[in-house]
């Protein structure tokens, strides 16, 4: 479980972090002295549960909360605060818990304990797609998602096709603009894919299944439906649905096109060998 704590007071933000990272269960807490620098963080993380000061300058935690919100809507949000009068507005807007100044040890523990019971009773595991053969697609509870960019669909077909291994941004970005020099603006445009990407995997509630760390990023390959893996697991449904194309839309992937059909020509011929006919059927 990962903690997001944003206040704008150093002595405070020292106090919730230290005290997060006593709570059981809890892997990873991160502390920030800003929502700028939180939502920043945000971009390539996920948090379990966000503990918000309220009175911020710039963006306040109310403000943050429906950031928060619009892209992260599985974080559980626990607001902080020593004015009294923004409990009405925060319980407004359904947040998961709130904690009045100074901190309480246990309080504290009780809010995220419920944060978090509350939230996860509220998800169910969505069942999730994948279709390689042919083109690419990703389906979540039987619903086609959509992308608002063809690179950002893409890059998640470039991860799919890595099968967990990890893949740096500037690796990431050769695969979907080829021979384009990968200078400050194009840094810029590959941010805007990942944000993308990263913002329809929210918006379906599957943002867990894209991991990112230090500048890398990978699939979870074991929380995906997927007829390449299970054509590699040899899966004799996959392996008969394979009928020679693999994600057609993208150069790249005839690499593991060509690997497919390899595979493909072995299994026939032990097949044959066996004394039966090949089919695909």
């Amino acid at each position: 479980m990962t903690i997001l704590c944003v206040d704008d007071e150093a002595l405070i933000l020292q106090l919730a972090v230290s005290m997060c990272r006593e709570l059981p269960g809890i892997n990873d807490v991160q502390g920030f002295q800003s929502a700028a620098e939180a939502i920043k963080w945000l971009e390539t993380h996920t948090a379990d549960v966000a503990l918000l000061d309220i009175n911020m300058p710039g963006i306040n935690g109310l403000m943050l909360a429906k950031v928060i919100r619009e892209t992260h809507p599985d974080t559980a949000v626990i607001f902080l605060t020593g004015y009294p009068q923004y409990a009405l507005e925060a319980i407004g807007m359904h947040v998961s818990g709130y904690l009045l100044k100074p901190i309480d040890r246990e309080r504290l523990a009780g809010e995220v304990a419920y944060a978090l019971s509350h939230h996860q009773a509220q998800k169910s595991p969505a069942h999730i797609a994948v279709q390689t053969f042919g083109g690419f697609d990703l389906y979540v509870n039987g619903q086609k998602a959509a992308f608002k960019r063809s690179k950002s669909k893409e890059l998640l077909a470039y991860l799919v096709d890595r099968q967990g291994a990890s893949v740096k941004r500037a690796a990431a970005f050769a695969i979907l603009w080829e021979n384009a020099p990968y200078d400050r603006s194009m840094q810029k445009q590959m941010d805007v894919i990942i944000r993308s990407l990263r913002a329809t995997l929210s918006e379906y509630g599957i943002a867990d299944i894209l991991q990112m760390r230090g500048g890398e990023m990978w699939i979870a390959p074991e929380k995906l439906d997927c007829d390449l893996y299970r054509f590699l697991q040899g899966d004799p449904q996959a392996v008969n649905a394979y009928r020679g194309e693999y994600m057609s839309l993208y150069s790249w992937a005839s690499f593991t096109e060509a690997r497919l059909e390899q595979r493909m020509g072995r299994s026939e011929r032990e097949v044959v060998a066996g004394g039966r006919s090949p089919s695909r059927n």
